[in-house]
């Protein structure tokens, strides 16, 4: 199969050359242009966000070898979110080589957050598929890079950032709801529901309500810039 040339320096800046082209032309078809003999990106956007979460996963635990689970799991959710997956796109200019259907095309598809982030997925799980975790590691540190060593200090202004979002929207701060508590008194876990008064909410659980608070509000970040809120 013969790629486009969009797809082609795709190839390049992602630092791998298809063996099967054919996989990387399907993870850069939106579902507004696919048809029966030409299958949507959805399929592997669904893989490669697995794809994509072993690696970090990996890379934060290594990374940090003296964090505990409540410390990681912020910085895990920073970095796998729909909007860093979108950012990385726009990195490697990803939007320039997408399949789109004229009206997302009209509407600016390129530059969507959502749609850029999907299709990142897809990619990587392109990737995968193509040479295995082998060809996808190496892509996913590279391009997720400095992004590793920043995602404590992000996860840490999680609340601030959700704060801020609420109130661009003109909505009131959010609400930080105790929801559980359980465990000995020496290592207590506390549930917290961080919630915006739209209705939208997440809970999470940790050893701290101060470590809950942040995962619940990175946690609701990570739904609310998924375009799953729409």
């Amino acid at each position: 199969m013969k790629l486009s040339a969009e797809a082609s320096a795709l190839q390049d800046r992602l630092g791998h050359r298809f063996r099967k082209p054919e996989l990387l032309a399907r993870a850069l078809t939106h579902p507004s242009i696919a048809s029966a003999t030409r299958p949507s990106n959805q399929r592997l956007e669904f893989l490669g966000d697995r794809v994509l979460n072993l690696i970090i996963a990996e890379a934060l635990f290594l990374h940090d070898r003296l964090a505990d689970e409540g410390q990681l799991a912020p910085r895990y959710n920073v970095l796998v979110r729909k909007e860093t997956c979108a950012d990385v796109a726009r990195q490697i200019d990803l939007g320039a080589a997408l399949r789109l259907g004229r009206s997302e095309m009209m509407s600016g598809g390129r530059r969507k957050n959502a749609l850029l982030g999907d299709a990142m997925e897809a990619v990587l799980a392109a990737v995968y598929l193509d040479g295995g975790l082998d060809a996808a590691k190496p892509i996913v540190l590279r391009l997720w890079g400095d992004r590793i060593e920043a995602a404590e200090d992000q996860a840490r202004d999680a609340k601030t950032a959700l704060q801020e979002w609420a109130q661009a929207r003109g909505m009131q701060p959010p609400r930080y709801i105790q929801t559980a508590r359980s465990g000995p008194d020496h290592a207590p876990m506390f549930s917290i529901c961080a919630k915006l008064d739209n209705g939208a909410q997440e809970t999470a659980t940790a050893g701290s309500k101060r470590q809950a608070e942040q995962m619940a509000a990175q946690a609701l970040l990570s739904w609310l810039e998924s375009g799953k809120s729409d």
